[in-house]
Parts: structure tokens; sequence; C-alpha cells
């Protein structure tokens, strides 16, 4: 279980903010813009760390777990020490019709994160835990962006309001669910725990189909320009991806409740309809990919965007080589194996960009050297 780290072209047009947003911005730096979809490197890193897994590379599962721990508790305390300090920039982007999707990678990474304890130790507790951490934030930001979206005005037109963040509200609910189905025999009210999550599973699969409608209406019937096709639009495969992981997880558990025995024509249809549309969606968006590169020649530079482009990779790879355990179909297993390839491969990339656009920042604050200098507006307000 997809950065997704989100593309934010708005992020320093305060105009209609509250008066102490500007008075926060004449003095912001790096941290008061760090970007709320950051937690997409957990979601990236976690998943990336299961699909090596299940391929029998237990070293680098467990490297990347250790990783991830690090990254999670360091995106928190930093969100923690932005809310101290920027709490009404914080609170902007939280109620911001653009940005607030952004923070529903909470969510998925600590699902993610939990699937990994689940999985990867013996430390059943901390899944259990982290999987009550990610319904409380589930409840709490889900609503939370519905409700933005839904009673904040002015609205903004939807070639402008919608892109491949808001299906992070996706991605978020089924990773509850799939972190609830993990650790469901290991509560006394099991049947509960798989009601649960069964029906977190499909409210996640009605999302997806209002928002992916939504999606193609704007691609189909506005202009775009290759900029705003920004990698996030990954998270088009990557929810379909989680969709088919959370299906496999339930008919894994069919032999734990009777009704999941009764659904399961039904979740059979459901999880290779979702695994047939995630594989449809990977050409495309190559397409798109070279389209905006290729013939476009937008730069390859890092952007937090990229980890929403590893995380459905990732996720790919381990939905498939779920749904072979489930189905039988071993003729799959090769293609899950080149997905984590790709996967490892791509957050490889993605981190190196991370760590030297991090090193250039503090080389540019004067961290580096004897001479500090001031950085310019434009250098503060960009983000990691």
């Amino acid at each position: 279980m997809v950065g997704c780290a989100v593309n934010r072209p708005a992020q320093t047009d305060f105009s209609t903010a509250l008066p102490v947003l500007k008075s926060e911005a004449q003095k912001s730096d790096t941290l008061a813009s760090f970007p709320p979809g950051y937690f997409a490197l957990t979601m990236a890193t976690g998943i990336v760390s299961l699909a090596v897994d299940y391929h029998g590379w237990k070293t680098i599962a467990r490297v990347f777990l250790a990783l991830n721990i690090v990254a999670y508790l360091t995106l928190w305390a930093l969100t923690l020490i932005r809310f101290i300090r920027y709490p009404a920039r914080l609170i902007h982007d939280l109620t911001h019709h653009f940005h607030s999707a952004a923070f529903l990678t909470i969510v998925a990474g600590t699902c993610v994160l939990g699937c990994q304890f689940a999985i990867l130790t013996p430390w059943i507790s901390v899944a259990k835990a982290l999987w009550f951490a990610g319904t409380a934030f589930w409840i709490v930001l889900s609503y939370t962006f519905f409700a933005v979206i839904t009673m904040r005005n002015p609205k903004p037109p939807l070639e402008a309001g919608i892109n491949g963040v808001w299906l992070l509200a996706v991605v978020a609910t089924e990773s509850v669910s799939a972190l609830g189905i993990v650790v469901a025999p290991f509560f006394v009210r099991t049947e509960l725990a798989l009601f649960f999550s069964l029906t977190v599973c499909l409210v996640g699969a009605m999302f997806y189909l209002f928002f992916i409608t939504l999606i193609l209406y704007r691609w189909m019937f506005f202009p775009i320009r290759p900029e705003k096709m920004t990698p996030d639009y990954w998270i088009n495969m990557g929810a379909t991806a989680i969709a088919t992981l959370s299906g496999a997880l339930l008919l894994s558990a069919t032999a734990r409740w009777n009704l999941l025995q009764n659904l399961t024509p039904f979740l059979m249809g459901f999880t290779l309809a979702f695994w047939a549309m995630a594989t449809w969606w990977i050409p495309v968006l190559l397409l798109v990919g070279l389209w905006r590169h290729g013939i476009h020649r937008v730069p390859l530079s890092y952007s937090p965007d990229y980890w929403s482009l590893v995380f459905p990779l990732g996720m790919y790879s381990a939905a498939t080589f779920l749904l072979v355990k489930i189905t039988g179909l071993t003729f799959l297993n090769s293609l899950a194996a080149i997905f984590a390839y790709a996967a490892l491969i791509a957050w490889s990339i993605v981190f190196l960009g991370m760590i030297r656009n991090l090193a250039r920042k503090l080389w540019r604050m004067g961290l580096f050297s004897k001479s500090p200098r001031t950085l310019t507006t434009a250098e503060r307000m960009g983000g990691l």
C-alpha cells in the first residue's frame, strides 16, 4: 500500500488566505511550505519492502522496514514542528480545495507501515496499534477532505481543481481495509474486524468510480499542459492496485468468516476487475510520460510527486503476487517479479534525487560553507 506527494502550483499564493497567513509567509522557511503529502515516502518505502519480501529478498525488505520507521517518525516530527511554528499555514493546507487530499498520505503511510510490522516482524501489537491510528486518521482526514471540497467556497473550475491526488481518498480507504484484514486474526472478534475491513474496501471501490470519472472527464474534454500531467496521476493505477490487494486479502480470509465464503464469487470478480483496470492503466501512463518528457521536453528533476509513481509500481507487484496465490494464475508470477524490480529501481532513483535535492538546499542555506547566506523568497518557498 500510493506519494503520494503532490504538485503544489499554488502553494505560494496566499491572496485568499487569512491575514495571519500573509504574516507567516513573510517569515516562512522550507518547513513552513513542507508538502503535506510527503508521507507518500513511507507509502512507497513500505510497499516496496513488502513487494521484495514476497519474492524472497528478505534482507532488503528488513532494511526498508528500518528506513521506513525512521522516515515515518521524521515526517511526524516535521509535521508537528510545522504545526507548532506555522499553525495557520498547516490549517490552510488542510482546508484547501487542492491540498487537502494530500494529508490522506498520513493514513496510507501509517497502514502500510502497519502491514510491514505484521508481515515482517513478530510485533503484531504494533501493527494493531497502527491500524487503530490509521483508522482514526482516516475518519478525521477523509471527512475533512470531503467537507472541504463540498462546502468550501469559492470552488475552482474542474480543470484546475482535480488531479490524481484526489484518488488518495481511495488509497487511504483501501489501506485501512488491507491492514485490518491482516491483523483481524489477532482480535478476539475476528468477524467484526473483517466486517469493518470488507465495508471499507467496498467504500474505497465506490470512491474510485466517482473520482476516476471526473479525472477522465477532465483529461478528455479540457486542455492539459504537459507540466500539469504530474507523476501523481500514477495514483490512477495505484488506487486500482491497492483495491486488488484488499480483494485478494479478503479472499485469503474466507476460511475465517462464513460471509466471506458466500461472497467468494463476487470478491473474485471484484478483484480481477480492479487488477485488469490497473494493468490497463500502465501503458496509458507510460504514454503520458513519453508525451510529457519526450515530446514536450518537460525536464526530469526531483519532486516529491515522484513518490506517487513509486508506490503504484510496488503495489501492482504485491497485488499481482497475492492474486496469483488466490487464483493459481502462476503465469503472472513473472509480471509480479518484473514490477518488484521496477519499483526497487524507481525507489532508488527517487531516493537519490531526494538526497541530492536536500544536499543542494543545505548548501544554499550555507550549512556547508563558512559564510552562510540568506535564502531568497523563492528558495525558501520551494519545499523539499
